[in-house]
């Protein structure tokens, strides 16, 4: 077990209070979803949601598309890091929490990232989630 991953778990009474906050809060930017390229990009399949709570780019894509995850990524940490402070958690803690909430948030056929660092689709189904989900 990693250092982060022990401090995840020795600190999980901090990220549940966190965990009950961000489901009443953060997921994918407003702005985000108006944005024809940020839809185009997901529903293709060449950005999904990562473990980490930030978006990531699936294969090959082109500089713009990267340039709108860095953009989107961004945006991500600082609210992150405003909404860890608020919590006692760090900014990992929270982005965790995000990721797993944003992943359960994906629709069938988007992509998402397995515990096991894998690109998956979503089916009918739930995604597969990291055990330490709240």
């Amino acid at each position: 077990m990693n250092t982060n991953t022990s401090n995840l778990l020795r600190n999980w009474h901090v990220l549940a209070p966190a965990a009950v906050l961000a489901l009443a809060g953060v997921s994918t930017p407003a702005w985000a979803d108006r944005d024809p390229a940020y839809s185009a990009a997901r529903a293709s399949g060449q950005i999904g949601e990562k473990t980490d709570g930030y978006l990531g780019v699936v294969g090959g894509v082109s500089g713009d598309v990267r340039a709108l995850v860095d953009k989107i990524n961004i945006r991500r940490r600082a609210n992150y890091t405003e909404r860890a402070a608020a919590q006692n958690a760090t900014v990992e803690e929270y982005a965790f929490t995000q990721g797993c909430i944003l992943i359960m948030r994906t629709d069938a056929g988007e992509k998402y990232q397995a515990p096991n660092g894998s690109w998956q689709t979503r089916g009918a189904g739930a995604p597969q989630r990291d055990p330490r989900c709240p």
